[in-house]
Order: structure tokens, then C-alpha cells, then sequence
């Protein structure tokens, strides 16, 4: 894959990645963590990271996320993980996954690019499986933004590009 396409798939990419480390950033405290509701906001932005994570993993058999986190996204209950994870927790991670999805996009060559592997209900091209994941940031983000504007009238502002370029400067 040449560089220029590989840059501006992570201008985009990697775009999504700040919108959620904004909207972590953003959140007040007070709404962090709000047991009244099923859809948290911290539990959001858990969730997203984990597959983010997952799906940029060569080995899925044998994916471990890093500690603190655990494989309850895998369960089929619905486990939520306790006790729920702080900003600075997920910050990291954010970081890590970050890290990951820029070495991915900046080391895939055209044939992974075309390359099929299963995913959920069928087989697809990797780069289409970045799409996906990209698209499953933004989701959530997005989610986090409304709750945030509707529970406290506040919430970050667009992302155009990502903060860094592709070699993570």
C-alpha cells in the first residue's frame, strides 16, 4: 500500500481516536460514573477500546488486553467489569491502542489489505475491518457526546485530522 494512502486512512483513523480521548477528557466527574444508568459512560469508552484492540490483534485465539482490563467484553452475559475503570485507566489504554492502530496502518501492505479473515458474520478484507473498527469509535464517541450534552450541556468539539501524523509525531 503506498505511504499517501496509508496517511490519510490514518488522518481519518486516527481522528476517531481523538474524538474518543476527548470525549473521556471532556466528561465530568460526575457523570463518569452514573449507576442509574445501563449505558455508562466510562463502560463506553471501555468497550470501544477493547475492540479496538481485539481487532488489531494478529493472535484473537490468544488476545489478552492489558492489565487492568479483562475479557468481559467476550462474555456472553454481558459481565460489566468491576470496579469501573478510571479516565487514567482508559487514557492509557487509549494510548496503547493508538499505538497499535498506527503501526498497523503504516506497516500493511496491498496484499493484507485484500486479504479475508473472518470477522463476526462472515469473511472481510482487512481494510475493510479498519473501516468497521474506525466507524465503531466513532459510535461511541458520538454516544458519549449526547449523554454528556444531555445530562451535563457539554461536549467536545469536531475532530478534522488526527493530532499526530503516521509516524506518531
Amino acid at each position: 500500500m503506498d505511504r499517501q494512502t496509508k496517511e490519510l486512512i490514518w488522518n481519518q483513523f486516527g481522528a476517531s481516536v481523538d474524538t474518543l480521548e476527548n470525549a473521556i477528557n471532556h466528561c465530568p466527574d460526575d457523570i463518569w460514573i452514573d449507576d442509574t444508568e445501563f449505558h455508562q459512560i466510562w463502560y463506553m469508552a471501555s468497550h470501544t477500546l477493547f475492540w479496538l484492540d481485539y481487532y488489531l490483534s494478529e493472535d484473537k485465539d490468544n488476545f489478552q488486553p492489558p492489565k487492568p482490563f479483562g475479557m468481559e467484553e467476550m462474555d456472553p452475559a454481558g459481565v460489566i467489569p468491576d470496579p469501573p475503570y478510571t479516565k487514567e485507566q482508559l487514557l492509557k489504554y487509549l494510548e496503547f491502542g493508538r499505538g497499535k492502530a498506527r503501526t498497523f496502518i503504516l506497516n500493511m501492505t496491498d496484499e493484507q489489505a485484500v486479504k479475508k479473515q473472518e470477522f463476526r458474520k462472515g469473511a472481510i478484507p482487512l481494510s475493510e475491518m479498519l473501516l468497521y473498527v474506525m466507524r465503531h469509535i466513532q459510535h461511541h464517541a458520538a454516544q458519549m457526546n449526547l449523554l454528556m450534552r444531555q445530562k451535563a450541556d457539554t461536549a467536545p468539539g469536531w475532530v478534522f485530522r488526527s493530532k499526530i501524523d503516521i509516524e506518531g509525531k
